[in-house]
């Protein structure tokens, strides 16, 4: 009977919300007003079973997006583009909010409020709004039931291609383009560092002044757009070697030069400059540098109209909501077997960081018939031209074996979910690591200008503690962005199997143990704080069982061996 009840109320809110929605307003006198959000892009902050963000804006009343039974909680749109919004329509499920914003943003990170309200009623709310932006969402922080935020219908009304800084026919002019500079810096300690890695899209390459020439003031770098464009908008991704004071210049032939911008107060790090002239020339001219060192910058951005602008390569999209699975290993497969070549390669050789241990070309990886990867250090003599050398017989050996390998010739992808299942090893000198790197290092780029995105990372000194941690040019090594944690009640992570993820985006990355974030880095936070993000390309996955090195010190006598490290499970969802 009650099965039938929650059949027939549900039945009604269905039917009320498509009179609501049949019987809606129409649109404004505004004739250009058109709805902008029906089959964009939406994100959420959480979802609840299957009732996905894409469902509010899918044009179905019979569908909705439910949110975590939290607060705050919020639903975004991405429009594709800048738009004048005139009005936005909530059409609610009984879980309404009764407190929250409707805000707009130029790029997912700052936004600002059209709409607020403290006493939300639900049902079906047309709001009239006035602000421009290409994202657009509902920030909920306080529900009006004990369940979650839910809507049928996420609609956005207004006028597209509106212009304003980097939006509407806004477009990226700089990139490709042929830059000059006072002067650049090409060796050992920056290889090719020339104007054009300004605007190559590329955050881990960069332009900086000579050492030998360009350490004084003034410096500055320029591009050319191959003709005469207005200019909205400049980003700016400094290097720590930053100017204190410096212009935003614009020319028409390269010789003289107009201010568009200019300030004595530089804060480095990231700097979106909203900005208005006209040249066919731009050029960011330093006149006091905030180190001793010259200028650099990651990234030297422009955008406007006009220009004679080259289409950079597209960026690429976020996982689909919900997610699914993409690529699996659950190895399976008969006791003694190695690794499914298919997806994964050994790894041979010796590791960085002056471990102790080398890798063996899969002779110290193999399925236990379980259901489970071993991947075994052990005590034995190993010879190998990267191992230390002996000072008494002069030959190279190591006096560890391990197992490393990856899926660089297999597999490698760009956002998406990374989990595995693994029970680590206990004892000192042991250094157990599930990790990814950038694709490029397999063509040539070096550590770290690759990226390197550790998920979790446990030393056998102190089996407590996990470690998850990022890696690129201007934070590595132990200057990296991580953070360590525990287990409740401070547990021991080698007593049993946890689960370790990645959720990794264009907007950051947020770490869990099972089923518990840990952890989230911003993309935005970093830029501003850190330095570039470099994550938003293609990486591949790393299995490995170190012994010794930097950081986890060397073994001794109470190491034990063989020390095995266990894998249940590695899993890809996108």
């Amino acid at each position: 009977m009650q099965t039938l009840l929650r059949r027939f109320n549900l039945f009604l809110a269905v039917a009320a919300s498509l009179v609501a929605f049949i019987a809606l307003p129409a649109p404004s006198a505004q004739a250009a007003e058109v709805l902008l959000s029906q089959g964009k892009t939406a994100t959420a902050s959480s979802t609840e079973g299957a009732f996905a963000a894409r469902n509010a804006v899918d044009g179905d009343p019979g569908t909705r997006w439910s949110s975590a039974f939290a607060d705050p909680q919020w639903i975004q749109i991405d429009l594709g583009a800048s738009a004048q919004l005139s009005r936005v329509v909530l059409n609610w499920e009984a879980a309404y909010g009764t407190a929250f914003r409707i805000e707009v943003s130029t790029d997912a990170q700052r936004w600002t409020a059209v709409h607020q309200t403290a006493t939300g009623t639900g049902g079906t709310q047309n709001l009239t709004v006035s602000g421009t932006g290409r994202y657009v969402r509902v920030y909920g922080t306080q529900r009006a039931t004990p369940y979650g935020y839910s809507l049928w219908e996420f609609q956005v009304y207004g006028t597209a291609g509106t212009g304003g800084p980097g939006g509407g026919d806004s477009a990226l002019l700089s990139y490709g383009r042929t830059g000059a500079a006072s002067s650049s810096q090409a060796d050992g300690n920056c290889w090719e560092c020339t104007p054009a890695r300004a605007f190559d899209r590329d955050p881990a390459s960069r332009w900086a002044t000579s050492s030998t020439t360009g350490w004084t003031d003034p410096g500055w770098i320029s591009v050319d757009l191959g003709a005469t464009a207005q200019i909205d908008k400049v980003v700016l991704q400094w290097d720590p070697a930053y100017a204190k004071s410096f212009q935003i210049q614009v020319s028409s032939n390269g010789t003289d030069w107009t201010p568009i911008y200019s300030t004595t107060s530089g804060t480095g790090f990231k700097q979106t400059l909203a900005v208005s002239g006209t040249g066919r020339y731009v050029r960011m001219y330093g006149t006091q540098r905030a180190t001793p060192y010259g200028y650099s910058l990651w990234e030297f951005q422009v955008y406007g109209t006009g220009g004679a602008p080259i289409q950079p390569p597209p960026l690429p999209s976020d996982p689909a909501d919900p997610p699914r699975l993409v690529w699996s290993d659950d190895f399976d497969g008969a006791a003694g077997g190695r690794p499914d070549p298919s997806k994964w390669r050994a790894d041979p050789g010796t590791g960085p960081n002056n471990e102790l241990e080398y890798y063996t070309d899969n002779r110290n990886a193999a399925l236990d018939g379980a259901g489970h990867l071993v991947m075994e250090a052990r005590k034995e003599v190993t010879a190998g031209s990267s191992c230390p050398r002996d000072p008494l017989s002069g030959s190279t050996t190591c006096q560890y074996t391990s197992a490393r390998m990856n899926t660089g010739a297999t597999f490698n992808f760009t956002y998406g979910r990374v989990e595995a299942r693994i029970k680590v090893p206990k004892g000192n000198g042991l250094w157990p690591a599930f990790w990814m790197m950038g694709s490029d290092f397999l063509t040539g780029r070096p550590w770290p200008y690759n990226g390197e995105i550790d998920i979790v990372e446990v030393l056998g000194k102190d089996v407590k503690t996990a470690y998850s941690t990022v890696h690129a040019p201007a934070y590595n090594g132990g200057g990296g962005i991580g953070s360590p944690y525990t287990l409740p009640g401070n547990a021991d992570f080698s007593d049993d199997f946890h689960t370790w993820a990645a959720d990794w985006n264009s907007r950051g990355i947020t770490y869990s143990l099972d089923g518990r974030t840990v952890f989230t880095i911003d993309k935005d936070q970093v830029e501003q704080t850190r330095g570039p993000w470099i994550f938003d390309h293609p990486h591949y996955m790393i299995l490995n069982l170190a012994v010794g090195g930097d950081w986890p010190g060397p073994t001794d006598a109470s190491t034990p061996f063989p020390s095995r490290m266990l894998v249940d499970y590695v899993r890809v969802y996108q």
